[in-house]
């Protein structure tokens, strides 16, 4: 989510955030094309700071590591459930 300057601005050519403070917009947020003017545009990175994936997914992992069993062993299989007893 990175704020980008621009030139010509969104759509109304005003700041698209939702307090409604109608200034010009000069920065345009790369993921949903919204423009913001400075201060919501900084508002806006800290309030998406925690946003999304927050650490990037490592580049050299082998799937059969063996330090790779992080999670759970895999539970039994129940019954299923017409199954005669």
């Amino acid at each position: 989510m990175a704020l980008v300057p621009i030139k010509t601005a969104s759509e109304t050519g005003y700041c698209d955030c939702i307090c409604g403070c109608y200034e010009l917009a000069s920065l345009r947020d790369e993921d949903t094309g919204k423009g913001y003017c400075p201060a919501c545009g900084k508002d806006h990175v800290d309030l998406n700071a925690g946003v999304g994936i927050p650490l990037p997914a490592p580049a050299n992992v082998s799937a059969n590591a063996p330090n790779s069993r992080k999670s759970a062993a895999m539970p039994s299989p129940a019954d299923p459930p017409g199954r005669l007893r």
